[in-house]
Parts: structure tokens; sequence; C-alpha cells
């Protein structure tokens, strides 16, 4: 059983053009968490918080994963794409060689919620073709364990079932699971993969002996091992888990380009300055 490494609270900040979210890891973190790079809990009842949005930006040598747990973010991008991610919707979008792309939050009459991750191509693939996967709500698969534990499938496996992103780069899993209040949660996970939960409801044990008690908007890392054990208290217990197969390679990052030298950071930005960051032919 996997034990605690570390536990992170997320820290306010601003992003795009005035997006106040929660930075639950990022930068300061590399390599802890490699392949995984950065994430982001966004949420707010008050459109003031998320309306500016994040306006046209490149990203190069990464891919961003968008998960909207309640809200609408508008979309569109150099390859010609655009769409709405709506509540329950995941966006798996491959920056490759370079993209440019707007994420812009509508209006929502509730609390908009949702999760962005970014996980970190290896230098094979930091060139590649850019690409996007929209998955709806409807096409990510529930898994009943039983009456006490709802797993949704985003990428991974969970008896035998599959999520719907799939052919990604990087091994990754991804799952958002719900216990009952005093349920338990048991899953195996590669020994060698690097493995975190994130918190947003309820609190819960993430320690084989039940003895460290994390709550909501807190992040456990865990040690390696071949499997975790998890156990919610007198309440509901709601909580992203995330694994990946670590790269091991140098990172060089400077804001939205992740690549592996100081020497490719600065090629990205002067080819975007000069015109010839794109790639791909625009549609």
């Amino acid at each position: 059983m996997r034990k605690i490494a570390k536990i992170l609270q997320g820290q306010p900040t601003m992003e795009g053009a005035g997006v106040r979210l929660k930075r639950v890891f990022g930068y300061h973190e590399v390599p802890l968490f490699d392949p995984f790079l950065l994430l982001d809990h966004f949420g707010s009842d008050n459109p003031d918080d998320y309306l500016a949005g994040f306006p046209w930006h490149p990203h190069r040598g990464i891919e961003t994963v968008t998960y909207m747990l309640a809200g609408i973010v508008e979309h569109g991008d150099s390859l010609g794409n655009t769409g709405m991610i709506r509540s329950g919707d995941v966006q798996w979008m491959t920056a490759g060689n370079g993209i440019i792309h707007q994420e812009m939050p509508q209006k929502y009459d509730g609390f908009m919620n949702g999760f962005q991750l970014w996980v970190n191509l290896p230098a094979s693939h930091k060139m590649m073709e850019p690409r996007y996967r929209d998955i709806t709500q409807a096409q990510i698969p529930e898994v009943e364990l039983n009456q006490n534990t709802k797993i949704k499938v985003i990428s991974g496996e969970v008896q035998d079932i599959q999520g719907p992103v799939q052919d990604i780069i990087i091994d990754t899993e991804y799952l958002d699971v719900t216990l009952s209040p005093g349920a338990t949660f048991e899953h195996q996970v590669k020994t060698e993969y690097n493995a975190f939960v994130y918190v947003f409801e309820g609190r819960g044990y993430f320690d084989p002996d039940n003895t460290t008690e994390v709550e909501k908007e807190h992040l456990v890392l865990f040690q390696k091992g071949d499997s975790v054990k998890i156990t919610a208290t007198a309440e509901t217990l709601r909580f992203l888990f995330v694994a990946g197969k670590p790269i091991n390679e140098p990172v060089a990052w400077q804001g939205p380009i992740v690549m592996n030298t100081q020497a490719e950071l600065a090629q990205a930005f002067e080819e975007y300055r000069n015109g010839t960051f794109i790639k791909h032919n625009r549609k």
C-alpha cells in the first residue's frame, strides 16, 4: 500500500485575463509529479471571477486536460476548431509542435466548477502534430464497484471498463471517485507510476492505517507502491485520482510552453514573435 509522501493545499492565484482560481501544484513542484506539470481548480458562483477567461495564447510541448464539473467553456483554436465544454465534459488537447487557442468561460447560473491538468510530453513527441479529443459526459462510463463507490473513468481502466480517452502519449489514469460515508476504495497502481489525489468534496483518509485525515481543496501525493487505500469519513468524499508514467527528462518551462532545453524555449518564443510558431495548416 502506498503511503503519503506530501500534502499540498491549493493556493489562490489569478491567470488568463483575470480568472481567479486555485493553483494546486505547478512550476515549483517539478519534478515531484512527473509527468504532470500543473493542476488548477477553478470554481465560483460569481461570474466576475471567471468571465475574463483565457484569451488567445500559445502552447507547445504539453497536453492540457480540462474537466468541467459544472459550467460552460467556449473554445477556439488555430486548427479551426470551435465548440463548448459543458458540465461533465472533458477536453484533452495535445499542443505538440504548437497551437494557439482561447478558453472563455460563459456565465453560469450556479457554481461554476472545474479543473485543468497539464501533462508533459516526452522529447520524442514535443513536436508532434497538435490534436484534440472532446469527450462528452455521456461518453464517460461510470463504474459502481458497490452501492458505496462510484467511479467515472476518463482514462485508464477499472474492472475491465476503459475510459474513452485512449491512444494518448503518456500512459495516464484519470478517475473521478465518489465514496459514501465510511466507504473504502482500494485500487491497484503500477509501481513505477507517480500518483496523486485531489479532494474537492468531503474529507477522508489516504494512508493504509487511516491516521491522516485530509479535507477538501487539498492534494495527496503518494509514495511508490502497488496500490492505494482511501477511506471516507462520516461524509461523502469525492476526489480526482491521477496516475502516470514518469518521463524522467529535463524540464525547461516558461509560461504556456514546456520543452527540454532553454534553447528550445527561446526558439519557441522567437517563432511566436515572428509569426512562424504554427506548423500546421490553418483551416
